[in-house]
């Protein structure tokens, strides 16, 4: 199934997907690095990664909205699109939480505000696993003629098929 949000080619919201969970899971990993050191610079850091991580993951939900909504009813697709964005939206509000729960005081975050980031981390990944379960096993957000030697996609408008046989590309029309 090809997604119905692209920008040059290729779906937006698996490109847009790295940003949000590199800054929320950095900032997990900051708050643990913080809670070995206690070096306060840590935690400052780590909150500005949460409020740029949760911008740009609200962002990619949106994206990944349009694509859930356009995955057909009854599938299995679409049953772990909804897991996928049951996890994500999970994740994204401990994040949110830990945010709130430091924002007067960004440089010594509470237990509990540290948690949230743990917490918050440990559904990304797992919301990761579904989403990497809807692309690789799934096809969804795949270009349905993707294969090992398909065209590039900003330069080449014609479709294509595999022989298999001879391992060589035949354009269709």
């Amino acid at each position: 199934m090809e997604s119905k949000a692209k920008a040059f080619g290729h779906a937006i919201h698996p490109s847009l997907i790295v940003f949000p969970l590199g800054l929320l899971g950095t900032a997990a990993i900051f708050d643990a690095i913080y809670l070995i050191t206690l070096n306060r610079t840590i935690p400052v850091a780590s909150f500005w990664m949460l409020v740029a991580g949760l911008i740009g993951g609200v962002i990619a939900a949106l994206f990944g909205l349009i694509d859930w909504l356009n995955i057909p009813q009854g599938t299995r697709a679409k049953t772990i699109g909804l897991y996928h964005a049951i996890v994500m939206d999970i994740a994204l509000v401990l994040f949110a939480i830990g945010l709130y729960l430091r924002w007067s005081t960004p440089d010594t975050p509470s237990t509990i505000a540290m948690i949230c980031s743990f917490a918050g981390l440990a559904f990304a990944l797992v919301g990761g696993w579904f989403g990497g379960e809807l692309v690789e096993r799934l096809g969804v957000s795949v270009y349905p003629e993707a294969n090992l030697n398909a065209p590039n996609s900003l330069t080449h408008e014609k479709s294509f098929e595999v022989d298999v046989r001879h391992h060589k590309l035949h354009p269709t029309r």
